[in-house]
């Protein structure tokens, strides 16, 4: 039974979205609506595919789940929280404690370790990285694979083992939810399986909401839920099987 931190409902969505707009140029003759009254409810523990087309308005959408933009019409309840409103640093904290992304491109510093670049949001959000967070950071790492790999640099790695790292970054806060933007995106076909087979392990193991943009219609059948967005609205929500894929 899920209990909301903030509201103490029971089965409380993680993520519920409600009549949510996004325009651009607000007020001015380019104005653009992308986003369209948009309702999404995401329950904490899914494992969803969020597809469409180029300009269907995924990466806005996914911009507004991870708190990096505003939207500009409807509300956004995160952990049963309001964030509409909120100011940036209200929404910094939110995001550092409740947020990690994984993107196309893994952006890991190149002059660090595997090990470095996992522990580096400890460094950045304390200054310093403690001996709990630095065992945590090695679990996480030998969990993806990298037990071998961990004082490699990014140089040193393949693009597979790269994203890998980034899960492991991503995951090193023990974040609720984790929004993964084309992960395989820049990969080959058998780097793309090996980073997917990784994140649904995480998300077995850990129990973690992840949200995972993708163009690859075979990854989107893997995963538990599959949310369609044509021209700024859902076209199609459904549970799909991932154990027929297999």
């Amino acid at each position: 039974m899920d209990i909301d931190k903030a509201t103490g409902d029971t089965n409380a969505p993680l993520i519920e979205l409600t009549d949510v707009r996004k325009s651009y140029n607000q007020g001015l003759p380019n104005e653009a609506e992308i986003l369209h009254g948009l309702n999404l409810r995401v329950n904490h523990g899914e494992f969803v595919a969020l597809m469409g087309p180029s300009g269907s308005g995924k990466s806005t959408l996914l911009n507004i789940l991870g708190l990096l933009e505003h939207l500009t019409a409807g509300s956004y309840r995160l952990q049963g929280q309001e964030v509409n409103g909120l100011s940036d640093v209200e929404l910094t904290l939110l995001r550092r404690s409740t947020i990690g992304f994984v993107f196309q491109f893994h952006h890991l510093l190149p002059a660090f370790t595997a090990l470095e670049n996992v522990t580096m949001p400890a460094l950045m959000r304390n200054g310093s990285v403690s001996a709990k967070e630095l065992a945590h950071a090695r679990e996480l790492l030998a969990a993806v694979g990298l037990a071998n790999a961990m004082d490699k640099r990014p140089s040193e790695l393949s693009g597979g083992m790269q994203q890998r790292v980034a899960i492991a970054r991503a995951l090193v806060q023990e974040p609720p939810l984790v929004l993964a933007d084309e992960p395989t995106g820049n990969l080959d076909t058998a780097s793309s399986d090996e980073v997917f087979v990784q994140l649904r392990r995480m998300h077995a193991e850990l129990g973690v909401t992840f949200i995972v943009v993708t163009h690859d219609a075979r990854l989107g059948a893997r995963c538990d839920r599959l949310v369609e967005l044509v021209d700024g609205q859902i076209a199609r929500d459904e549970t799909v099987d991932p154990s027929s894929q297999n």
